[in-house]
């Protein structure tokens, strides 16, 4: 399967550079996965859409202030460091920019020299592994002297950077926030429970490599990131009771679908646990759990536009996607959002 068969024509100017006043106004493509038929609708009219006894996943992860601005040592050559993963207390994989400053065993320093990092080795992605050197405690440092990292295509500065996290998001952790969430509200989730939606949280901390390219020709040749996910037993047991009664499971997202996917078992339920997982969804997967994903719309030959599109066929989000460039829908982080039933 080529990787250029998930390309698409997008003008510039339907990126989304910035959030809607109002979350859950945005607007909403509803995509039949099975007939292909295709409804416009705004988001809050999501709730139309459940029946008592279904279930809603959410990833509850949290955006850290994961960017960080600093100087080389003794030079002041000017570096960005991004922090995709924690490997143990002080050391980090991340992302630099420039890269040819961080060589093994150079230094930096951010703030007022309150925090310095070395770097170890470099890793296969292109990114490093660094090691921190701080006194008091890391997450107040980085509170105070970094910044929440925006994807690559928003070039406008976020007034509230709240905006850039869920309403319901809690678990410290991600590089990136998990966007299909960003459309909902407290009212509009409490509407959904009131109507007798399960309302579930787990957890995966999205790393960066969500928006990297996929560099390889043939998709079957690309090899995901891997990302930390968390599920309680008490949410996989609700999970697993609306799927013995029948109910429908909802996905906020890619992440949370991801993460379903991952803990799934052969009989359609769902495992507590975690860990690290790296897998990679692309049409010819066979959905185990997910019965209804709500996403946003993604970069053309991105791993996210793979995996809706193995969830309801290439050529159906193929002309979905078409369908949206026609209606003007908002794209990626910050745009509207699409519901595939």
């Amino acid at each position: 399967m080529r990787v250029k068969d998930f390309d698409y024509y997008l003008p510039e100017e339907l990126i989304a550079q910035r959030p809607l006043p109002r979350r859950d106004m945005s607007r909403l493509m509803v995509l039949d996965r099975h007939s292909g038929k295709i409804d416009h609708r705004i988001f809050k009219e999501v709730i139309d859409y459940f029946q008592p006894g279904d279930c809603l996943v959410l990833n509850d992860t949290r955006v850290i202030p994961a960017r960080l601005i600093g100087r080389k040592m003794n030079t002041g050559g000017k570096i960005e460091f991004v922090l995709l993963k924690r490997l143990d207390r002080d050391r980090w994989e991340v992302l630099v920019k420039p890269g040819k400053r961080a060589r093994t065993g150079r230094k930096f320093v951010f703030g007022e020299g309150e925090l310095t990092a070395e770097v170890l080795e470099s890793t296969p992605a292109g990114g490093r592994i660094v090691r921190f050197e701080y006194d008091g405690v890391f997450e107040q440092l980085l509170d105070r002297l970094g910044n929440v990292p925006l994807p690559p295509y928003i070039r406008e500065e976020l007034e509230d950077a709240e905006r850039y996290q869920t309403v319901y998001s809690r678990e410290k952790g991600s590089a990136a926030a998990p966007t299909a969430g960003l459309h909902f509200t407290g009212d509009l989730l409490d509407k959904i429970e009131k109507k007798g939606v399960k309302l579930v949280y787990i957890t995966l901390h999205v790393g960066l490599g969500t928006f990297r390219p996929v560099k390889t020709d043939m998709v079957e040749d690309h090899r995901m990131h891997s990302e930390y996910y968390r599920i309680e037993k008490s949410a996989a047991a609700v999970i697993n009771s609306v799927i013995e009664k029948k109910g429908k499971v909802f996905a906020a997202g890619t992440t949370a679908c991801r993460t379903l996917e991952t803990v799934s078992r052969d009989d359609g339920r769902v495992n507590e646990g975690e860990g690290w997982t790296d897998i990679f969804i692309y049409p010819g997967y066979r959905f185990k759990v997910v019965d209804a994903l709500i996403t946003n719309f993604h970069l053309p030959e991105s791993t996210l536009i793979m995996l809706v599109s193995a969830f309801a066929g290439r050529d159906k989000i193929m002309e979905a996607y078409s369908a949206a460039v026609r209606e003007k829908y908002r794209f990626f982080s910050f745009g509207d959002a699409m519901l595939i039933v």
